[in-house]
């Protein structure tokens, strides 16, 4: 059964539509990352010098385990402050000052964060709260986003896995519209209430713990989405205790490696969620994990309404982490939230 989804962050419907995973080759194929891969990587440790000097590293002395370095190609450069110009009645442009880093998740061009240790997991969220604290601190910044694109079709263009960091002047749509979320549900914080009421009815629960809840939103826009909630509220990542934080990112490692062991080696976009620097509540920081097993076409372009053909009580059950998971209803009960 066809059915509309309403995304309470966004305020946008997503159509879950599981007949449409019966057609020929429904999931894209992986492609490699990089055509060629001759050529000594810039984000191997020997190699340091093909990169700008390092902002931050982490690790034993002589031996980094984390770095971050400014992006050879950034998006956003210089601290010109934000000034909008108008050159027509529909042309308006701004100055694109900020910041944009490169984080290397280790040493190990082979290691994925499914792959990484607990220790590591930990180093690297600390590194992305150090970097997004250090952007709020430079003036005329207002936002930070930090992603992570893993696979060619996640848009990644170096095969040794990294995250970046975005420090930007405005704050963007998305942020916007899930800020308008937030203001919109009065009564307490939306992702707290979705987290009591996600384990309350526990098929859409793919993995917790005493910090951590990971679910397949009731509105998920793709196959296998995941929505990870802090349990301890808080609107900013970068104020987040140390062990709230290496519990993220051992959660992540988590759900990541039963998302490998479910559908196989697939792209994937992390979406680190926290709000401005100086925005005040409502929000509550979350990550967003968003596979990209099918490709967006031309109604999801035109409309802005993305076509999920794989239900989430069926995704949180094949993805559910033994001992970590709601005890949970039938699937074939399930037809609303």
């Amino acid at each position: 059964m066809n059915q509309l989804r309403l995304d309470p962050l966004t305020g946008r419907w997503v159509v879950v539509n599981t007949d449409r995973a019966k057609r020929p080759r429904a999931f894209s194929p992986p492609v490699p990352v990089q055509a060629d891969t001759s050529r000594p990587c810039p984000f191997c440790p020997g190699n340091e010098e093909a990169t700008p000097p390092a902002l931050e590293t982490y690790g034993p002395e002589g031996h980094w385990s984390v770095r971050v370095v400014p992006n050879l190609y950034p998006a956003f450069e210089g601290d010109d402050p934000f000034v909008v110009t108008n050159r027509g009645p529909v042309f308006t442009q701004a100055t694109a000052g900020g910041i944009h880093e490169v984080l290397i998740l280790s040493p190990d061009h082979r290691a994925p964060w499914p792959l990484l240790d607990d220790d590591q997991t930990a180093m690297v969220m600390a590194a992305i709260r150090d970097r997004i604290d250090e952007h709020s601190n430079v003036p005329g910044l207002r936002y930070s986003q930090a992603i992570l694109n893993a696979g060619r079709e996640a848009g990644a263009s170096v095969e040794h896995p990294h995250a970046q960091l975005l420090g930007m002047s405005f704050v963007p749509r998305e942020l916007v519209e899930e800020q308008a979320g937030f203001a919109r549900f009065a009564s307490r914080c939306l992702l707290c209430t979705v987290a009591d009421a996600e384990e309350n009815v526990g098929y859409r629960v793919v993995y917790a713990d005493d910090r951590v809840l990971v679910v397949c939103p009731f509105w998920s826009g793709v196959p296998y989405e995941m929505l990870l909630i802090p349990r301890n509220h808080g609107p900013h990542l970068h104020h987040s205790q140390p062990a709230d934080l290496a519990a993220v990112g051992r959660a992540i490692k988590t759900v990541l490696g039963r998302l490998r062991d479910v559908v196989g080696d697939v792209a994937y976009n992390l979406v680190f969620h926290s709000a401005p620097y100086r925005a005040p509540e409502p929000y509550h920081w979350h990550v967003h994990i968003l596979p990209k097993l099918t490709t967006i076409a031309g109604f999801e372009l035109g409309t802005g309404v993305l076509i999920n053909i794989v239900n989430p009580e069926q995704a949180a059950e094949e993805l559910c982490v033994p001992g970590h998971h709601g005890a949970g209803a039938p699937v074939a009960a399930v037809a609303t939230g």
